[in-house]
């Protein structure tokens, strides 16, 4: 979903906003959707400030319990609001890139120092296994991860790649990603019952000697503090995307008063609830659910996006192979995305949560009522497929 929302930037200078609203504005369904898109990203964004702000707070009293708490958020949400007024585009993902590497070398570091048995990392690795009564943690993991805003937020930073760049770059952040993301799950299971932050900071302490929880703390504090740059300002990207009819508008500019107010109203509603000390759990479960009926919308989108005359060239449309998988992507994202939805509806209504073997049927059912008139109108158009992959 990266490469094919990247791939759009790249060969037709048109973002995922301004690509959605040229094939579909005209349309009352398609402005439904592109509303809904706009509604849920930035609702996500909003919900999910205060838990980046609140992790890097939990960072800064790993090191120090003596700064009052609304002390740290206060300081936190200025140090972003003036990277976010200040900076450009370029100059923020310059910076968020030196956090996420500084925050990913300290994890790593830890992991190195703790004793672990590489080998059976490495089985597990190659051959993963699913405790049972697990999955909807996994499921839920992939979903929080894979959230509609980062795909927007890939397509509305301009690259200046060609298509070939760009896949290595992403291979490269990706594949960077996923070795924080292990190092993280495997600093975490060091802890022994119950988890906290002060406890694997203590159980560090006594593993790898005094200090280690200030690894612990500098990669909590650069994990906090770049999700908290990135939410804010991927709702003030997107939202150009999707509401301005110039790419050019000086009120939707990186200096404008409509791109600024929406990174203002993300970080503020972050600020709130971290300075009053609200878990915002009812906000999440919304966020959540939100993600989960726009995120296989989005994935359907760029499938068809990925194969329409209006918005690509033959030579880059997908071909029959990428067309294959992305429909496995596809399913995937109805799966993550009902899984989210059923999970957040019996937690707010207090009910008991469907059945597995359930979710993966209507999650079919669901993706071939989509998926099969779409293939077959494409290949009607074109048997031999749009193209040969690129």
């Amino acid at each position: 979903m990266q490469e094919a929302s990247a791939r759009i930037t790249v060969v037709s200078g048109l973002n995922l906003g301004e690509a959605m609203r040229r094939e579909y504005g005209s349309t009352r369904l398609g402005r439904f959707t592109i509303t809904l898109a706009l509604i849920a990203v930035i609702t996500g964004c909003a919900a999910y400030e205060a838990g980046n702000i609140l992790g890097a707070v939990a960072g800064i009293q790993l090191i120090t319990a003596t700064i009052p708490l609304p002390v740290i958020v206060t300081g936190i949400g200025l140090i972003a609001a003036v990277l976010l007024w200040k900076g450009s585009i370029r100059q923020i993902a310059a910076f968020l890139g030196i956090i996420v590497a500084f925050m990913g070398l300290c994890f790593l570091i830890t992991v190195v120092m703790m004793p672990h048995d590489f080998s059976d990392i490495l089985a597990g690795g190659l051959r993963p296994s699913i405790e049972p009564g697990s999955e909807l943690l996994v499921l839920g993991l992939i979903g929080t991860t894979v959230v509609p805003y980062s795909i927007f937020l890939g397509s509305g930073l301009k690259h200046d790649q060609s298509p070939s760049e760009m896949r290595v770059s992403m291979m490269i952040a990706i594949g960077l990603g996923g070795l924080i993301s292990i190092s993280i799950l495997l600093t975490g299971t060091a802890v022994i019952g119950e988890f906290s932050f002060e406890s694997l900071a203590e159980t560090l302490n006594n593993e790898l000697g005094s200090g280690a929880n200030l690894l612990l703390a500098v990669g909590l504090f650069g994990a906090g503090l770049s999700s908290a740059l990135t939410a804010a300002l991927a709702a003030s990207i997107t939202a150009k995307s999707l509401l301005s009819e110039d790419q050019n508008d000086p009120d939707w500019a990186e200096t404008g008063k409509w791109f600024r107010g929406v990174w203002i109203g993300v970080l503020a509603t972050g600020l709130l609830f971290g300075l009053i000390q609200l878990q915002p759990v009812p906000i999440i479960i919304l966020a959540q659910a939100l993600n989960g009926v726009i995120l296989p919308i989005i994935a359907v989108i760029l499938f068809l996006l990925m194969n329409s005359e209006n918005v690509l060239p033959v030579g880059y449309r997908n071909g029959k192979l990428t067309n294959g998988t992305m429909s496995v992507v596809v399913y995937l994202t109805i799966l993550i995305g009902l899984t989210n939805l059923f999970r957040a509806g019996s937690r707010m209504l207090g009910l008991e949560t469907i059945n597995e073997s359930v979710l993966i049927l209507i999650s079919l059912g669901i993706f071939l009522i989509v998926i099969i008139p779409t293939v077959k109108r494409l290949y009607k158009r074109d048997p031999i497929g749009s193209s040969d992959d690129h």
